[in-house]
């Protein structure tokens, strides 16, 4: 077993000063456009009285998809467009079935939830993504029923960006927008229709922040090595950190697509079990084979080797045995942020016009079961800077 070694010398106030500043610093910079309050957020109908038609693209069924989705309604319930009605509890156990119910179920003077416009190229199955881009893009183009559609993740935000489509397209839930091609830059989409949420060096903080918390010298990490897999697990981020800071990647392969996904899974869970010996701590990267099920087993392996470990996704993970991560509040602020959004552009605001950046507020989530796992003693320091605490690791099916 080796012995976990732990930076003692960080402070809260460091921790908390310095990435409260570094974000600051990305979120709200000189050059920052014009104050979105102009554009009103009160709920209002088309100028024939009717409602907003909505509609939905996802690349396949990553859970953070519909969770994202769900607070972004929770949030236009409190703005008002949408009658207050609990959503289901838990995740769909079918591909759109919480789109359906809320195209059923959601009362609304302002807003539809078009039940026969979720769209998803299977669970991301590269054969369909081209025929499925096509029929949504022919169906907004030529129909012309639908008002705004949600795309989440960054197939569905790479396929709606289409010179001339004029219907919005507001983008969520996409690990690196820029790197991904759907948005020119954080302050400009480049696209009068496009709007896609930016966290400006989001990875890059977090890598840096469990650095100064941890000090580790070889830090593992697994992902899908193709483009897109790079971009979903932030690795340009971490590799440019380890660059800045002066430690070591080691890294494995697991397929992303293209396999079912038992496979998935058993393959990251293997990538895990691989690099957990041969590292100082290991950062829990956004991966289809990362899920509720296998975590678990991921951790298991990880554990018996004492490695600290950091959620590249949030306080779910940290909930499910994940040592630490950002705090998320179960996506509220985040669904604030898009219904926001598109409150602004059924008011009449351009998607473009809008800000896109928005950081997570500085908040740590700790769990101190997971630490006591690995034999990790939190500085009083470290406990005072952290907003969520959690005491017991939480199984599959948990709330």
């Amino acid at each position: 077993m080796r012995e976990l070694q732990v930076c003692r010398t960080v402070t809260a106030a460091a921790l908390l000063a310095g990435f409260s500043a570094a974000i600051l610093a990305v979120a709200t910079p000189a050059d920052a456009r014009a104050d979105d309050s102009q554009y009103p957020t009160a709920p209002t109908t088309r100028e024939d009285g009717e409602p907003w038609r909505l509609g939905y693209l996802e690349g396949g069924q990553y859970q953070d998809y519909e969770i994202i989705t769900e607070a972004t309604v929770r949030s236009l319930m409190d703005l008002g467009w949408i009658e207050p009605e609990p959503l289901p509890d838990g995740l769909s156990e079918t591909p759109g079935e919480f789109w359906y119910w809320m195209g059923e179920n959601l009362e609304s003077e302002y807003i539809e939830f078009v039940e026969d416009a979720y769209y998803a190229p299977g669970d991301f199955n590269s054969d369909q993504r081209q025929e499925v881009r096509d029929e949504v893009v022919s169906r907004l183009t030529e129909t012309g029923d639908i008002d705004l559609m949600i795309a989440m993740g960054t197939w569905a935000g790479q396929d709606l960006r289409v010179e001339g489509l004029g219907v919005p397209v507001v983008v969520g839930s996409t690990s690196d927008p820029i790197g991904a091609g759907i948005t020119d830059s954080a302050t400009d989409s480049g696209m009068d229709h496009i709007h896609a949420k930016v966290e400006p060096d989001r990875y890059q903080l977090q890598v840096g922040l469990f650095h100064d918390i941890i000090g580790f010298q070889r830090l593992g990490i697994v992902y899908d090595d193709s483009a897109e897999g790079r971009t979903f697990g932030g690795v340009n981020a971490v590799e440019q950190v380890a660059t800045e800071r002066g430690f070591e990647i080691v890294s494995c392969n697991a397929p992303y697509t293209g396999l079912p996904q038992q496979e998935i899974e058993a393959g990251v869970i293997d990538c895990y079990s691989e690099i957990a010996d041969d590292v100082d701590a290991i950062y829990i990267t956004v991966h289809r084979g990362v899920t509720e099920t296998s975590l678990p087993q991921i951790m298991d392996v990880i554990t018996e080797n004492l490695v600290p470990t950091f959620s590249m996704l949030g306080s779910g993970e940290v909930q499910r045995g994940v040592l630490m991560s950002i705090a998320q509040a179960d996506f509220t602020y985040v669904g604030e942020f898009h219904a926001q959004t598109i409150a602004r552009i059924l008011n009449g605001a351009s998607p473009r016009a809008l800000d896109q950046r928005w950081s997570a507020p500085p908040k740590i989530a700790l769990n101190l079961a997971a630490a006591e796992r690995i034999g990790f003693d939190p500085p009083v320091d470290l406990l005072l800077a952290s907003d969520e605490i959690y005491e017991t690791i939480i199984g599959p099916g948990s709330d």
